[in-house]
């Protein structure tokens, strides 16, 4: 099957014995580890930078590159947990654990980088000013803190990049439509690090040329508000694909031309497409065989339509019922007329 241009729901060839896993997933792991190195660094020098300087900003950042930090080790369980091969208990595998530890991770962002950011700030709306030290210790931090995010940063563009392109879409519609939330959440975390830097930089910077503390304590609720937008994002995201996302109509339109153009299915009455995990979805549809063969042919004829479907990469499971005979073919132009078609 070819889905190609709609997102993510391309169907690859069928995928030989030994054929490595589907394209990304390795690439994801990278992107996290370069991420949660670059973010431990950070932290560190960040938390040092705070205690030495009291700066409201730079304790804003520190929260945030911490959460970061354990975002990212919440990511890596996420992609072990949820790559598990299915079994009898699952057979539809175990991709939506991914979803549950990217759920964490984003509540982690939103309770421990958001909150303190925004109630710190707002406790030091009337903290005195720093001296001349403190600045230059912030300003330091910072700059060293921008060239390792960028780092990261670089390092989750090329992979989103590289995917999107496969998809035919633009990098920002590839983050706000994949299925994957590691890299959605690893690119949107970096890129809301690197605004956030400039942010803490500004209210440092106003801090300094003013003498007023309020425009530091100012840059830290602007970092909080940016971290709870991004992790309010991910966490929507990531229920709409626990709780069962379906595929999109035109994503649809597409599996139902291939279907119907295969030379056992004369007709498809029913389809639903819903993401069971990253880069993975499973088929449920009622179709009307070529031929009249009994029942008891038919049963076989289905079981093996379903093992041809689930030895492509991206369908983790099939199941195939038979149609009534009064019941008319869904067209590909149109989306499926059930209660379950995407949105």
């Amino acid at each position: 099957m070819d889905l190609d241009g709609t997102g993510e729901a391309r169907l690859p060839s069928r995928k030989p014995p030994g054929a490595p896993e589907t394209k990304g997933k390795g690439g994801t792991v990278t992107t996290v580890l370069v991420a949660l190195a670059a973010n431990s660094l950070i932290a560190a020098a960040k938390s040092v930078a705070a205690l030495m300087t009291g700066s409201a900003s730079m304790v804003a950042e520190a929260a945030h590159s911490w959460a970061d930090t354990g975002n990212e080790v919440f990511l890596l369980i996420a992609q072990r947990r949820g790559s598990r091969p299915r079994d009898r208990s699952h057979p539809r595998g175990y991709g939506r654990d991914t979803y549950v530890w990217s759920l964490f991770a984003a509540f982690g962002l939103f309770a421990v980088g958001s909150a303190v950011s925004v109630l710190h700030g707002i406790q030091q709306l009337g903290a005195p000013g720093g001296d001349e030290d403190s600045y230059l210790v912030n300003y330091v931090v910072l700059a060293v803190a921008f060239v390792l995010e960028g780092v990261s940063f670089t390092q989750a563009v090329r992979q989103t990049t590289d995917d999107a392109r496969t998809w035919g879409l633009r990098p920002l519609s590839f983050i706000n439509r994949t299925s994957n939330p590691t890299l959605r959440a690893v690119f949107l975390e970096d890129l809301a690090a690197l605004v956030g830097l400039v942010l803490a930089a500004a209210g440092v910077g106003l801090h300094q040329l003013t003498g007023e503390a309020v425009w530091d304590a100012v840059g830290s609720i602007a970092v909080g508000v940016l971290l709870g937008a991004v992790a309010i994002f991910l966490t929507t995201r990531n229920r709409e694909f626990l709780v069962g996302a379906s595929l999109r109509p035109e994503q649809v339109s597409r599996v139902l031309a291939t279907m119907l153009s295969h030379p056992e299915i004369q007709r498809v009455t029913y389809l639903h497409l819903e993401y069971v995990g990253p880069m993975s979805f499973f088929v449920v549809a009622a179709v009307d065989l070529t031929g009249d063969d009994p029942e008891s042919v038919l049963s076989k004829r289905l079981r093996r339509l379903e093992a041809q479907l689930e030895q492509h990469d991206m369908i983790e499971d099939a199941v195939l019922t038979l149609a009534t005979p009064d019941e008319a073919s869904l067209e590909p132009s149109l989306e499926p007329n059930c209660p379950s078609a995407p949105t």
